[in-house]
């Protein structure tokens, strides 16, 4: 009997530079891995890569001056509102830094309490005080008099005051207003650029509708290729992090030939048929500082097809409380293998019935991955699962 279930493993690979053979440097860290764990590869093992190395392989970069280019170039007017930007020194600074260079006036509408990954704007206990409520439109002179001295419990930064001063940095003016409702922006400007990640096509589309004259998606922003820069033609600045002062490393465009040619050199070097993707951010929330981790568009902005779908799981929990109460023990583990295959061909009915949450794939394995790695020292870029599709009939 197998006592093993799923088994991941950071892999560690050198320092991944501009146009490395990113490929090959995984490949070969696995089997060097695999040598050093005393670990065989089998048939629908899974090994992801995280989008930051994929991003820096293709050297897909871009400056504070081109995404300023780029701005003039969409808002020829130079005077814009910003909606629902993260609060983000890492993720959104730098974008904010070069809209700023080239526009002269920004109005940043931000939502509240929080922003949409849950990076905190005002003290909640004081807004239930206070004469405002969650459908109000809060000036900036109103926050600053009841929630200025607000600082985030882990930064110790009021991120108003930092983009404030950012935004005057560079010889820009810059307004703000508080407001859940995205078409308040339109009191302030009717060229608007929509920042949010996750609630951009709808918030977008709200706003046309509204009567935006201009508008654009930060998803837009660097779609294309200015002068040579690096771009993401689906996602533009999404995904996107601080890498100097003057330079940010965008989403990964390539993935889909990485994972393909990863999953190639693995069957040739190992004779299995792997599962490969890239991954970001992971989907889960943090229950203390109430942070969504997802500041990234997708989990996975690349993978290879035996990734694709939701899991096919029955519930042991159901099935040993309910349909085999009676039964304990060996008895109670043959009678759930033998539900499991019955039901292997089609589980998708009682998988909902039975209260398993339906999620991607790729989404769960993203997410574990994230967590694997983390975003530190631990120089594991490479993530490695086997046993990730298994179940109990498995022997």
């Amino acid at each position: 009997m197998r006592n093993i279930g799923t088994v991941v493993r950071g892999i560690r690979t050198p320092i991944i530079k501009e146009h490395d053979p990113l490929a090959d440097i995984v490949v070969n860290s696995l089997i060097e891995a695999s040598k050093e764990g005393n670990f065989d590869f089998k048939d629908r093992d899974i090994v992801a890569i995280t989008e930051a190395v994929v991003g820096i392989s293709e050297g897909n970069y871009v400056s504070v001056d081109e995404i300023a280019q780029d701005m003039v170039s969409k808002f020829p007017s130079k005077e814009i509102g910003l909606v629902f930007p993260i609060l983000s020194r890492n993720r959104f600074s730098m974008i904010l830094k070069g809209i700023a260079r080239g526009m002269n006036k920004i109005t940043i509408q931000l939502s509240f309490p929080s922003d949409e990954v849950g990076n905190g704007i005002l003290d909640e206990t004081l807004l239930e005080k206070s004469e405002f409520t969650y459908d109000s439109i809060i000036s900036e002179s109103d926050y600053t008099r009841v929630f200025g001295s607000y600082k985030h419990p882990f930064t110790g930064i009021n991120m108003v005051d930092f983009y404030r001063d950012l935004v005057h940095s560079e010889k820009c003016e810059v307004e703000f207003v508080f407001a859940n409702d995205p078409k308040v922006i339109l009191n302030y400007s009717a060229d608007v650029l929509n920042c949010d990640i996750h609630t951009r096509f709808k918030t977008k589309k709200m706003l046309e509708n509204a009567g935006a004259k201009t508008i654009y998606g930060l998803y837009e922003v660097m779609n294309t290729s200015i002068d040579g820069s690096g771009y993401n033609p689906d996602y533009g600045l999404l995904g996107s992090n601080k890498s100097t002062e003057e330079r940010l490393k965008l989403f990964p465009k390539t993935g889909n030939v990485l994972v393909e040619e990863i999953q190639r050199q693995l069957k040739e070097k190992t004779g299995k048929n792997i599962e490969v993707m890239v991954y970001g951010d992971g989907a889960f929330k943090d229950p203390v500082g109430h942070i969504w981790e997802l500041a990234d568009p997708v989990v996975s902005p690349a993978y290879t097809s035996g990734l694709k779908g939701t899991p096919n799981e029955l519930k042991l929990k159901y099935l040993s409380d309910n349909a085999f109460s009676d039964l304990r023990g060996e008895a109670l583990k043959e009678a759930i293998k033998g539900e499991i295959k019955k039901k292997e061909n089609d589980l998708k009915g009682n998988m909902l019935s039975q209260g398993t949450t339906p999620r991607r794939i790729t989404d769960l394995v993203g997410s574990l991955c994230d967590l694997t790695s983390g975003s530190g020292d631990k120089g594991t870029p490479v993530v490695f699962i086997q046993g990730y599709f298994d179940n109990l009939s498995d022997e």
